[in-house]
């Protein structure tokens, strides 16, 4: 136990942390980069309504990507706890959500260790049903305009049928982040196929302008 608190006090000395979102050392989340997630807001489009927390910029982003791509699980708590301040304050939502993460596509999922928005889903302490997954061919969407993403998308969204949440209950969509909402009207629409109504979609992020945090 002593050689242990030993070891991690060297760690700290010679490797102190630092804030992901903006680089303050000696915090592993300074105050500031968490305060610019709110309350979640109505982000335009069609399609079930979304809601996000901050704008996809700036620190707010770095968190989301130090989580998704580089390897700090930590924040997993993080944002899970602020998932689970933001799902009663959600409108049409009601109490005890189950939440239906957003699937990632096999290979990035494996690369991290595993599905980030399942981690961050749990981590909220939420009823979580893994309902969806990608088929093959699902290629990374980051430099895919709205209609190429639709496209990447299209009959490649399937059910987890051992995984869906019980009938009749309420269901929340969960991402990190929605750009053109092409994956979450996909979720959504294979969902709606089942008998399963989303509720609402949660995002930590929108790359949309329109967001009042941003």
């Amino acid at each position: 136990m002593a050689a242990g608190i030993v070891v991690a006090m060297l760690i700290n000395l010679l490797f102190p942390p630092r804030c992901p979102g903006c680089g303050t050392w000696g915090v592993r989340l300074c105050g500031r980069c968490l305060a610019l997630f709110g309350p979640p807001e109505r982000v335009p489009g069609t399609g079930p309504p979304v809601f996000a927390l901050a704008a996809y910029a700036g620190a707010a982003r770095e968190l989301v990507l130090a989580f998704k791509e580089r390897g700090r699980r930590e924040l997993a708590a993080v944002f899970g706890a602020l998932v689970a301040a933001a799902l009663p304050q959600l409108p049409g939502v009601g109490p005890g959500p189950w939440v239906v993460p957003a699937p990632s596509r096999a290979s990035a999922a494996r690369a991290r260790g595993g599905s980030h928005v399942l981690r961050m889903a749990r981590a909220s302490g939420s009823s979580v049903a893994p309902a969806l997954e990608f088929t093959r061919g699902v290629r990374d969407s980051v430099r895919l305009d709205a209609a190429a993403r639709r496209a990447n998308l299209a009959g490649r969204v399937r059910l987890v049928p051992r995984c869906l949440p019980p009938p009749g209950t309420s269901v929340v969509l969960l991402d990190d982040v929605v750009t053109t909402g092409s994956t979450a009207n996909a979720c959504a629409s294979v969902l709606k196929a089942a008998g399963i109504g989303v509720s609402a979609v949660l995002t930590l992020t929108t790359a949309r302008r329109t967001h009042p945090h941003g």
